[in-house]
């Protein structure tokens, strides 16, 4: 029997994924602006999306792809624009994978007692609107 501990850390659950899309859509709704909401767990699955009634229909694909992308990359996508532009050290990456990543501000991984356990990704603001819906989304969770 080992006597080293692991600490296991609590994946993100159906009830975090809908504080995180509720919150990011307050957000939304307080700058009167209509978005869709994606969260993805640590296995890059969905747990939770919505899309605003009027939210263009782009946003759904936008979100999914913004989650998807910061949690593959473990970082902001907002961090991550300038790096994929023609002469950015890693400008090939957007065509690397068989699941399209997207390099626009809005999505953010989420992290519980410092490891990755899922992301959130929200379109159909500005892409400096989406990352602040968002970023509100995870202080939120963090608050809980």
């Amino acid at each position: 029997m080992s006597t080293t501990t692991a600490s296991a850390v609590t994946p993100l659950s159906t009830q975090d994924a809908e504080i995180l899309l509720t919150a990011a859509r307050r957000a939304a709704e307080a700058a009167g602006v209509t978005v869709s909401v994606t969260v993805v767990d640590a296995g890059g699955h969905l747990l939770a999306f919505r899309r605003d009634d009027r939210a263009v229909l782009i946003s759904g694909e936008t979100s999914t792809r913004k989650a998807y992308t910061a949690l593959q990359l473990n970082a902001p996508t907002a961090d991550l624009v300038d790096l994929v532009k023609p002469d950015g050290p890693f400008h090939s990456l957007t065509t690397a994978l068989d699941r399209p990543l997207l390099f626009i501000a809005g999505g953010l991984p989420v992290h519980r007692d410092g490891r990755l356990i899922g992301a959130i990704g929200v379109g159909g603001g500005a892409p400096e609107q989406d990352h602040g819906f968002a970023t509100a989304a995870i202080e939120a969770l963090a608050a809980r």
